[in-house]
């Protein structure tokens, strides 16, 4: 097994208008669609959808929701054995509303996702060793997340921590030595040392900060302007691809997904980076979630036009 993704199993429905909706307002949509989300779903379909073996860990409900969510994980060639069905609580949901700029707003009921703990951190004792890769985010209590990284750890595991949804207080200080990286966007990366990155100084500087708290790889994600990294062996600049976006909700997920992949194929931190930018860039082309997620030969042929 090379990667394993411990993390949130959702159904998203999605509601695409013109604009969104202030507070207390109501507008009109063009269309709406019920689709396979939570950022641990997506960042295994993004996995398998490269042509990596990976196996989704965490939690559905035992309802309509959750046979749904399997049924579309299994065609997508993710690995279901460790993904445990809650008999006690509904299968996570998120409510997306997109406007005609492929901006969004998100709102997340985590349902099973947030019944995740010990017991699901034991039941993947077969894995650990033969992990190369394990991929977390903030979807499932952070608890549960820190326990699987320092067993995979252990194991020789490479522990990556996608920040996501970003916690308003910041980490505790124990936190940042306790996952070998983590990938936050440009608002997460203010939510955690109160520098937005806008450019390459202030993602430069925003890097350092996050290393100064005890990270030991920082990749803080900018968007159309890259990613900045500093860790791992070195420091830099990844420019981004020139794309025209039409949803970005999938975006950080298919990064996080193709920086798994990159790594746990062998390729160092650069070119891995580079790999994973791709991978953002094209799912931010088509709409949805899980699948706006691209292939193995997508990327390649994105990378070589350059």
């Amino acid at each position: 097994m090379s990667i394993v993704v411990f993390g949130s199993t959702n159904m998203d429905i999605f509601a695409y208008a013109e604009r969104l909706p202030r507070p207390g307002e109501t507008v009109h949509g063009e269309s709406y669609s019920i689709t396979l989300g939570g950022k641990g779903a997506n960042q295994a379909v993004a996995v398998a959808q490269l042509g990596g073996r990976v196996e989704l860990a965490g939690r559905t409900g035992q309802d309509t929701f959750g046979a749904l969510a399997r049924e579309r994980l299994t065609q997508k060639g993710v690995g279901l054995t460790y993904l445990l069905e809650d008999p006690a609580s509904p299968t996570g949901i998120a409510a997306i509303g997109v406007d005609a700029r492929a901006e969004n707003c998100i709102t997340v009921v985590g349902g099973a996702n947030m019944a995740v703990g010990e017991s699901d951190v034991e039941r993947l004792a077969p894995l650990i060793g033969a992990t190369r890769v394990l991929l977390l985010q903030l979807e499932i209590p952070l608890e549960a997340s820190l326990a699987a990284a320092k067993r995979f750890r252990a194991g020789g595991a490479l522990a990556i921590l996608d920040p996501a949804p970003a916690p308003s207080g910041g980490f505790a200080p124990e936190i940042w030595s306790s996952v070998d990286a983590m990938t936050p966007n440009e608002t997460e990366t203010e939510a955690l040392v109160g520098i937005r990155p806008t450019d390459i100084p202030s993602a430069a500087k925003a890097a350092a900060a996050l290393i100064e708290r005890g990270l030991r790889i920082a990749v803080v994600k900018m968007g159309g302007a890259g990613v900045y990294y500093r860790g791992g062996g070195g420091e830099g600049h990844i420019p981004a691809f020139k794309v025209t976006p039409i949803d970005t909700v999938a975006a950080g997920d298919c990064f996080n997904g193709g920086l798994a992949f990159a790594l746990g194929r062998g390729d160092d931190w650069p070119d891995a980076l580079r790999f994973a930018s791709a991978c953002g860039a094209l799912a931010t082309t088509r709409r949805g979630a899980s699948d706006a997620a691209p292939s193995l030969a997508e990327v390649e042929e994105m990378m070589a036009r350059g």
